[in-house]
């Protein structure tokens, strides 16, 4: 039985982080990173063989936004099954593909609003649903969600949204998974050092404000997982921050936000 892991959004950031991390484990026969950019995932793939003792690293260019890249992701696993001689399972999915807008929602791109519900929730939850045939006992899904996920944001607001179904959609599939032995994890991080803020501000902010390592946050986040943990946060501000939002009413941070922190877009 082949063992596969599966990285969403695998091409730079956390996902690429994931990608190294995932395979210095050296539990699966095969990663598949998928995401839009060929070079950066043939970057990436010979960066990992080049230290690796065997070769696991398919690079997919693929385009899984929406449903049309559900059924993108659902032919290539079918056709993938049929051309392998043995039995495959999917030991690891993760769904790190995810994008976010800055600025308030009147003045950002209402397509642009749209095309990131179909990557963070449609094209999350129609994944789940393609792999879960795949997935066995002992199998971990990790969604990446946000810190942004526990409270509504302003100048944040389609994006916080989107990770508040990632971390409720989590939950309740780690509940429902439970008796398979399949577990379920919502990485929910605050600020990490990736491309994030340069697509979010449309080029405005170069980097992250604060970021933090993703190193550290991909190592936390994967030994969590595998660990049964149904919700990570790696820094001790992040878990404070998703503390406070059980208190602080959701309008006020809501508002709070959108007065007192602009974001660049």
């Amino acid at each position: 039985m082949k063992n596969i892991a599966i990285i969403t959004g695998a091409s730079s950031g956390m996902g690429a982080e994931f990608a190294r991390q995932i395979a210095a484990l050296k539990k699966y026969d095969e990663i598949w990173c998928i995401a839009r950019r060929q070079d950066k995932l043939e970057q990436l793939a010979q960066e990992i063989h080049s230290e690796s003792y065997f070769n696991p690293i398919k690079p997919v260019c693929m385009d899984i936004s929406g449903k049309d890249g559900v059924m993108r992701f659902k032919s290539f696993l079918e056709l993938e099954l049929l051309k392998n001689e043995t039995k495959m399972q999917i030991g690891l999915l993760v769904n790190n593909a995810g994008f976010g807008t800055y600025g308030p929602f009147e003045e950002t791109s209402f397509e642009r609003e749209m095309e990131m519900v179909d990557l963070n929730c449609t094209a999350l939850t129609g994944i789940c649903g393609v792999a879960l045939p795949y997935l066995t006992e002992g199998s971990i899904i990790i969604n990446t969600a946000s810190l942004a996920a526990f409270m509504p944001l302003g100048n944040f607001a389609v994006y916080a949204a989107t990770k508040a179904y990632v971390l409720s959609f989590s939950v309740a599939l780690a509940a429902e998974l439970k008796d398979k032995g399949i577990k379920v994890c919502a990485l929910c991080p605050g600020s990490v050092s990736t491309e994030f803020a340069n697509v979010a501000s449309n080029g405005v902010r170069k980097e992250v404000k604060g970021g933090h390592d993703p190193v550290k946050v991909i190592a936390h986040c994967l030994k969590k997982a595998f660990k049964g943990k149904k919700i990570t946060l790696w820094h001790p501000k992040w878990k404070f921050n998703a503390f406070l939002s059980r208190i602080v009413g959701r309008y006020t941070v809501a508002r709070f936000t959108y007065k007192h922190h602009k974001r660049p877009h």
